[in-house]
């Protein structure tokens, strides 16, 4: 189960790249609204992978949903250090959750561009910092898991 673990954490350290790319346009702009063209950038951005790339789009969820399983498998099954996968379990399930209770509905309201210039770049930075949250605590846990 290390395995599938290991390979569900480095999918979603994968996918947290490619968001954060668009998410750290907002890093040059901390405060007031977001340049037209900066804030465009990231609408299409969180539009394309929220809504219009359906049915793949189901497959970060799919491995959310995989790589906790495992986790839970490997501390069930005690074949591995138990402090290391409670703390890799910890810190996914922490990223998880924070995607799934604020995140993924910031983007997708993102995405449908239906507030104004000063709340959706208020989204963009929140959906940043819950990215950059959520690299950290993904990279923790896949260096905990590889080492339990």
């Amino acid at each position: 189960m290390t395995g599938i673990s290991s390979a569900g954490c480095g999918f979603l350290l994968a996918v947290l790249w490619f968001d954060l790319m668009f998410d750290s346009q907002t890093r040059r702009h901390r405060t007031g609204s977001l340049p037209e063209d900066t804030l465009a950038s990231i609408v299409a951005y969180y539009r394309r992978v929220t809504t219009e790339a359906f049915p793949m789009n189901r497959l970060v969820a799919l491995a959310m949903v995989t790589t906790v399983v495992s986790m839970t498998v490997q501390l069930v099954e005690g074949s591995s250090t138990t402090s290391l996968v409670l703390v890799a379990l910890a810190c996914a399930t922490s990223a998880i959750g924070l995607a799934i209770m604020r995140t993924v509905r910031s983007a997708v309201r993102l995405g449908r561009r239906a507030d104004d210039d000063h709340t959706a770049s208020l989204l963009a930075r929140t959906i940043f910092r819950d990215h950059v949250t959520s690299f950290v605590l993904m990279a923790v846990a896949l260096v905990a898991i590889n080492m339990a």
